[in-house]
């Protein structure tokens, strides 16, 4: 099928990728760093191990193993990508955009790439529909969505509201054009702004005890967070978000087959199935392995999900990512089968 601008078509999820660092950081190694233990971290967080990057892994190294990863998946080249994406709040340099180091890594050349930063937590779904919109149009036939941060470079090493939560990852979503009817749906997004100081990015000068300064891999910015008050909007507005949402593609809650939220917190997750009033054999889980890996951790749960059969043709599956500004976002995705998609390799 030859695609015009004027081709009626879907947008497809043909492969996610994934890259998680090497070196696990497990509860008992977090007791000896930081004033908290395991008991506590299980009890409130649900995580049992998270993924930190190495000193000289950053995020183009992650972005461009994940969508290297993708491509395999697939079985398609990078050379025949039309468009890299990065959702990201940790490029390796303010400029030039990471989707561009992420592309020199990986080998790709003559194609355009550029960095969608929706706040780090909300990419998940933010940066999937700004891809998604590239390949509807016509203009872009096979696109890269990758979502990449290193989280754990932001730290305070004093600071375990952050330090036992988030990890480091990324996760990459390769879109192509499918039949009609089937694929990635229109995106539901909201922000706000009134809780703009609920999750951030701090720049301010900070000392150890003995007066010396205290730097993280950013210098003087370090990820701030009032968990509590993450919790308090994910568990007011996100049950009815997602109600709005699926209603708004024709559906309702008990027709969604799979819904992978943002892997903030498992505990959360549980709280947002009940109020969703899903069972849990309907969610998939990442965060008590990985962190939470910011925006990467919905597309990580969603590659995880079909690994393990979790996914077949013909689901609804239903993606809601939130976090920083506090924006949020959902998608609904008519799964696609393989004879949906229009491309070859």
């Amino acid at each position: 099928m030859e695609l015009t601008k004027k081709t009626s078509h879907g947008v497809g999820i043909k492969a996610v990728g994934g890259r998680i660092p090497d070196r696990v950081v497990t509860n008992a190694e977090l007791e000896e760093l930081l004033d908290t233990t395991d008991e506590w971290i299980s009890k409130f967080i649900g995580i049992k191990e998270r993924r930190w990057s190495a000193p000289d892994e950053w995020t183009s190294d992650l972005g461009a193993a994940a969508l290297l990863d993708a491509c395999e998946r697939a079985g398609v080249s990078p050379d025949s990508l039309d468009l890299v994406i990065c959702g990201t709040y940790t490029p390796d340099h303010m400029i030039p955009a990471a989707a561009v180091g992420i592309m020199r890594k990986a080998g790709i050349q003559g194609v355009p790439g550029f960095d969608v930063n929706s706040g780090g937590c909300p990419g998940g779904v933010f940066a999937l529909d700004v891809g998604a919109k590239f390949v509807k149009s016509g203009d872009y036939r096979r696109v890269a969505v990758v979502l990449a941060d290193v989280n754990t470079k932001l730290f305070d090493p004093e600071d375990r509201t952050v330090g036992v939560i988030f990890g480091d990852g990324a996760a990459c979503y390769l879109l192509e054009p499918t039949a009609p009817g089937t694929g990635v749906g229109s995106a539901l997004l909201a922000s706000d702004p009134s809780s703009y100081h609920t999750a951030y990015v701090k720049r301010e000068e900070r000392t150890w005890p003995d007066g010396t300064p205290k730097l993280s891999a950013f210098g003087n910015n370090y990820s701030y967070m009032h968990g509590r008050s993450v919790r308090d909007f994910a568990l007011e507005h996100i049950p009815g978000f997602v109600e709005q949402l699926v209603k708004a593609e024709g559906m309702t809650v008990e027709d969604i087959d799979l819904i992978i939220f943002h892997q903030a917190n498992y505990h959360l997750i549980e709280a947002l199935m009940e109020k969703v009033g899903l069972p849990w054999e309907r969610t998939f889980t990442t965060v008590e392995r990985y962190g939470n890996t910011s925006g990467a951790g919905v597309p990580l749960a969603l590659r995880d999900a079909i690994d393990a059969g979790r996914v077949k043709p013909g689901d609804n599956v239903v993606l809601v990512s939130f976090g920083a500004g506090m924006s949020h976002g959902g998608t609904v995705i008519r799964w696609a089968a393989e004879d949906d998609f229009l491309l070859g390799s």
